[in-house]
């Protein structure tokens, strides 16, 4: 079967690190704000989940995963249920 492209879990964490840790402290003052990015911060944490569970299904069904770095990155690591 074909590789599943799917993006390296860790820009995942690269976006919630800067929203987390940069973006939520400068828009403290603003409660509005605030509440956006919590809440776009929330929207990331489920992607992730979400991106884990579809990898759990395709290891089950054999499926292997290559995960991607970039647009432009062609196959930066494969990964097979044996892994």
């Amino acid at each position: 079967m074909e590789q599943i492209p799917l993006p390296s879990p860790i820009h995942y964490e690269l976006i919630l690190q800067i929203l987390e840790k940069q973006t939520l402290s400068a828009v403290s003052k603003n409660p509005q704000l605030r509440h956006q990015v919590n809440q776009l911060i929330i929207t990331i944490r489920k992607a992730a989940v979400q991106q884990k569970h579809l990898e759990e299904i395709c290891q089950c069904s054999s499926v292997p995963i290559d995960y991607r770095w970039s647009l432009n990155h062609l196959n930066t690591r494969q990964v097979t249920p044996a892994d």
